[in-house]
């Protein structure tokens, strides 16, 4: 079974990548980069780990005419659309227009290409930044510009899918945290843990939905699979969820979890909230665990500590 993957350098996608690779899939993955030399850090670890778990065929921008030709002369299962423009994602000034030309470019002769190669399946990764995804505030109002790009590049697909009778997916992410993560908020407080300092947390009161990538991986998978046996001209959406509670508590779980397996203080002060410019709640809907009832959050624990014990390796805190 193939499956043609977008996305698969940034945290979420890699994770996702090997999870369907590690089920039986055969998984090829395009990148926008020339080759591997265009990608370094973390995007570029990432990539090489994947070398063996999928195909990767650089130079292939979504919509491009290289990708055009990667899916006509191939037989394909479902197409995981992954990729978004995420630059500056939290900035007032990110680019919408840019961000949906990009995301959606030549979305109606891809898709047209697909059905006509017989593939009537497409996931498309939505973002609970979204207008109208997920629960909190009574308005549901997009997050942010970033989360009105992507509501505009969803309502693009669905509607050339459901023009050319092809199954849509839309699989919601929330605020996922793990090994191979970016540098956001659960690194900063691991950073500060190990350099034995006290990082502050400033919008304590603020709810969000911040999930394990492991379990979030498993449950990509198992919405794929619902997505396969979806009769054609259908539209289904997950909404997938995990510790709903407010930054303060997360910190608090996060905290717990980490003092004993990396034997460090875990200290964090709690700042007086200042900043509301963001929505005070927002969180998934479907507790994720339901539906892959056999992850076990133990080991996610384990292997994130583990990460970062290798990750930090080179730094010594003082313990007293």
């Amino acid at each position: 079974m193939n499956v043609l993957f977008t996305g698969g350098s940034s945290f979420s996608g890699f994770w996702f990548v090997k999870e369907l690779s590690n089920a039986g899939l055969k998984v090829y993955c395009t990148f926008t980069g020339k080759d591997l030399k265009s990608y370094e850090g973390i995007r570029k670890e990432r990539i090489n780990l994947l070398e063996n778990k999928a195909a990767l065929i650089f130079d292939c921008p979504f919509g491009s005419e290289k990708f055009l030709d990667l899916v006509s002369t191939n037989e394909w299962s479902i197409f995981c659309h992954h990729a978004a423009v995420v630059k500056d994602y939290k900035s007032e000034q990110f680019d919408i227009a840019g961000a949906i030309k990009a995301n959606t470019h030549n979305a109606e002769l891809v898709i047209k290409t697909f059905a006509a190669r017989g593939c009537s399946k497409i996931i498309l990764t939505g973002s609970v930044f979204e207008k109208g995804e997920g629960s909190g505030d009574e308005t549901l109002q997009a997050f942010s510009p970033y989360g009105l790009s992507k509501s505009f590049s969803y309502d693009i697909f669905e509607y050339f899918a459901r023009k050319s009778d092809l199954t849509l997916g839309k699989f919601v992410i929330p605020n996922p945290f793990g090994p191979f993560e970016e540098p956001r908020f659960t690194q900063y407080l691991i950073r500060n843990w190990f350099e034995d300092k006290i990082p502050a947390v400033n919008t304590p009161l603020y709810v969000r939905d911040n999930i394990h990538i492991s379990l979030l991986a498993k449950v990509y998978l198992y919405f794929l699979q619902k997505c396969l046996n979806t009769p054609n001209g259908q539209s289904l959406k997950i909404n997938p969820s995990g510790y709903i509670e407010t930054q303060a508590d997360f910190t608090a779980r996060l905290a717990n979890e980490m003092r004993d397996r990396l034997k460090l203080k875990c200290n964090y002060e709690l700042k007086t909230q200042t900043d509301f410019f963001e929505p005070m709640s927002r969180f998934n809907t479907e507790p994720a665990k339901n539906f892959v009832p056999d992850w076990d959050e133990t080991e996610a624990w384990n292997q994130f500590a583990e990460y970062y014990k290798t990750f930090f390796s080179k730094v010594t805190p003082k313990v007293k």
